[in-house]
């Protein structure tokens, strides 16, 4: 009885079974915390999981399990599969909208869900948009969703527009020296191939407005202008004024025209008024000039007069002095 009870006093490291069942109970440990883990993390993202599989998405759990070590929601990149998937976009290696393709964009900075959005728009429009070249125009901070649309629904552009220049016409003068203030609207529709480095809706402004007042001025008359407006439209039109911007011109349409000031006829009057003036100062240069030469023709008589009643007094002079010599005699 003593023996029994003094050998269970004893320490485990005692006994012969200690390191054994030590080292069975740490491994039973370490496997319920994994466990514990595993199951914290699946239960996490089963539901993402699940509705992933059942729509075909094709996203596995491991790869779910890293986007949380990878700073990356999940359900973005769940739902933008499953939304490619739905619309029959291909999700297939190498070429296809992959998990990993959808991670690196979002790492990259780029908004997922606007491309693969953008991208069943063109696909529903009959565009050619994949996903890099969305990818892309996301990345260089263009909006691709609204170039999509753009592409399908033309918008139509002021020119010039008000809320840039604050103008709400162009003044372009004709040769006949009248002035006009026009006022257009360029419809575009977004040129997908340069959207990407293509001069923005300012330089189309700017080239349209440049134009406009081009064909104006080399129009003989103003009435030929309001006769036919379509006629400057179409020259414009026709100069290819939407090369290297992200955009193509499909129409400029002249909406307003107005009669403003004959500019050349205050120019001709201008330029009397000028020429007239410059005609006062010849004129009284000439008169001062005139005034100038009278005055020294004057001092000239007088000189002369003065060298006359010089000689005059002289003569005397002379006459005594021939008298004294007895060069002139008196008979």
């Amino acid at each position: 009885m003593m023996n029994s009870i003094q050998l269970h006093n004893f320490p485990l490291v005692a006994q012969g079974l200690d390191p054994i069942f030590l080292a069975a109970i740490a491994g039973i440990g370490v496997l319920v915390i994994l466990g514990l883990i595993i199951f914290a993390l699946m239960a996490k993202y089963l539901g993402l999981w699940i509705q992933a599989m059942t729509s075909n998405a094709k996203v596995s759990m491991t790869s779910l399990i890293g986007m949380g070590f990878r700073q990356v929601q999940p359900g973005i990149i769940v739902n933008a599969k499953i939304m490619a998937t739905q619309a029959g976009l291909s999700i297939r290696e190498p070429d296809g909208i992959t998990t990993a393709r959808l991670e690196a964009h979002y790492l990259a900075g780029g908004d997922v869900m606007r491309v693969i959005n953008a991208i069943i728009a063109a696909q529903r429009a009959g565009i050619d948009l994949d996903f890099d070249r969305a990818s892309a125009i996301d990345l260089a901070g263009r909006d691709c969703m609204d170039a999509v649309q753009t592409s399908v629904y033309p918008k139509v552009i002021d020119c010039p527009d008000p809320r840039r220049s604050g103008k709400n016409f162009l003044s372009a003068i004709a040769k006949n020296g009248v002035e006009l203030k026009v006022r257009a609207r360029v419809t575009v529709r977004t040129n997908l191939d340069q959207l990407i480095g293509g001069a923005t809706e300012e330089t189309v402004i700017a080239r349209v407005g440049e134009s406009i007042v081009s064909s104006i001025g080399s129009s003989p008359t103003h009435g030929h202008v309001l006769e036919q407006p379509d006629t400057i439209s179409k020259a414009v039109l026709a100069r290819g004024l939407d090369a290297q911007t992200a955009f193509e011109i499909v129409s400029i349409d002249i909406a307003d025209i107005e009669v403003g000031e004959n500019i050349g006829a205050r120019l001709q009057v201008d330029q009397a008024e000028a020429d007239t003036r410059v005609a006062r100062a010849n004129a009284e240069r000439r008169r001062a000039e005139a005034i100038a030469e009278e005055q020294e023709m004057k001092a000239e008589v007088a000189l002369n007069q003065a060298k006359l009643i010089n000689a005059e007094a002289q003569v005397p002079q002379a006459m005594a002095a021939a008298f004294r010599s007895g060069k002139m005699t008196i008979n």
